[in-house]
């Protein structure tokens, strides 16, 4: 019921940013839990990141200060702002939403990022 679609990857080379956005439809956008998982090829999926309903939010060792997660309600869209990208940032990144409690989560189609040295 719910459905997320995201865009914003491509090319960059090291040092560059993106902008990944991931846009939320079935269910009120405001109760989701919100997050950031990737999967680089040979590696098991990894999270990323994730922001509460409240707007406090969490990041993996790898990308703190790097990377910053930020919902806009009215616009029922969660975004990742990734900076000062590196090799190890390649992988096919996934947006999640998930219910309360995670009783209930969803995934997006994944976008991919390349990150060139």
């Amino acid at each position: 019921q719910v459905q997320l679609v995201e865009s914003g990857g491509g090319l960059v080379h090291s040092g560059g940013s993106l902008r990944l956005s991931c846009v939320a439809s079935g269910t009120d956008f405001s109760i989701l839990d919100l997050g950031w998982y990737r999967q680089a090829p040979g590696k098991q999926r990894e999270w990323v990141t994730d922001i509460t309903r409240g707007g406090r939010t969490n990041y993996a060792g790898s990308v703190e200060g790097r990377f910053t997660i930020s919902r806009d309600n009215n616009k029922n869209t969660v975004y990742l702002q990734m900076n000062n990208l590196n090799a190890e940032d390649t992988a096919v990144y996934y947006c999640n939403a998930a219910l309360p409690g995670r009783v209930m989560t969803w995934w997006g189609q994944g976008t991919q990022v390349t990150v060139s040295s």
